[in-house]
């Protein structure tokens, strides 16, 4: 049986941009992800061993986001190469990296860019 787990905005002060003061200063982001894996077991057992830890993925994201970036691709990238590694049982999926309120001009609540797992 497959689940999705959906990690719905979760919100991170990170330093990625293309510009010096961006890198500097820091902005704030949020990173989205649906995550698609073979639930069966987790479902019969009852066991956290046995289903992807939602807990630990969270960890891996901070993790990557805590490393500056000039781009957002670059950043989501790395996030779905760390989670692909770290947790095998994830068949499909994406992430989505949005800078909030980017420096460009433009009234907007953020910017985004998905990349499959």
């Amino acid at each position: 049986m497959e689940a999705t787990i959906h990690i719905d905005t979760l919100r991170l002060f990170a330093h990625h941009g293309v510009s010096e003061q961006e890198r500097r200063t820091g902005n704030h982001f949020t990173v989205s992800a649906e995550l698609r894996y073979d639930a069966t077991e987790a479902c019969r057992s009852d066991e956290i061993c046995s289903a992807v830890n939602y807990g630990e993925v969270i960890d891996t994201i901070r993790s990557e986001m805590r490393i500056p970036s000039q781009l957002l691709e670059h950043v989501a990238a790395r996030i779905c190469s760390a989670v692909r590694e770290r947790f095998p049982a994830i068949k499909s999926g994406s992430v989505t990296v949005t800078k909030v309120c980017p420096p460009c001009g433009a009234d907007l609540a953020g910017v985004s860019v998905t990349l499959p797992i």
